[in-house]
């Protein structure tokens, strides 16, 4: 039960940054090249010139992975603190004269609520790497 919700969580996360990476970052990209490309066409431009130019080129784009990384990092935080939550459960649960297969059940349907709990957070996070990736555009 567990492996299948962290299966459709895994599954919803990736579709969501697939999902940015298609509408928002590759086009990002694109721009981070073409931009990079002008700055190498100034023949009158210093080698330093020209490297801050295509630095600052890529500024966007690295603003733009910095947001995603930090949001997914974010959110596997939760879902480790979660998961940990059920493990010592079921530590103390075992420590208490439970029994290994009631404790294993238990641990199982904990680790599978997480599971769904963080699921419903995907949209949200999402959304909100969305709207950063938005601003950077701007």
């Amino acid at each position: 039960m567990a492996e299948a919700a962290q299966g459709r969580v895994q599954a919803a996360v990736e579709s969501a940054v697939q999902g940015l990476e298609r509408d928002q970052i590759r086009a990002m990209q694109g721009a981070m090249f073409r931009c990079s490309a002008r700055c190498c066409e100034d023949a009158a431009a210093s080698m330093q010139e020209v490297q801050r130019c295509i630095e600052r080129c890529h500024a966007p784009l690295a603003r733009a992975q910095a947001i995603v990384t930090a949001e997914l990092e974010h959110f596997q935080d939760r879902l480790s603190r979660c998961s940990l939550q059920c493990s010592d459960q079921a530590k103390d649960a075992l420590d208490s004269g439970g029994s290994e297969p009631r404790v294993r059940g238990q641990l199982d349907a904990c680790l599978a609520t997480c599971g769904e709990q963080h699921l419903r957070l995907v949209p949200a996070m999402a959304k909100k790497m969305r709207d950063g990736l938005a601003n950077i555009q701007q």
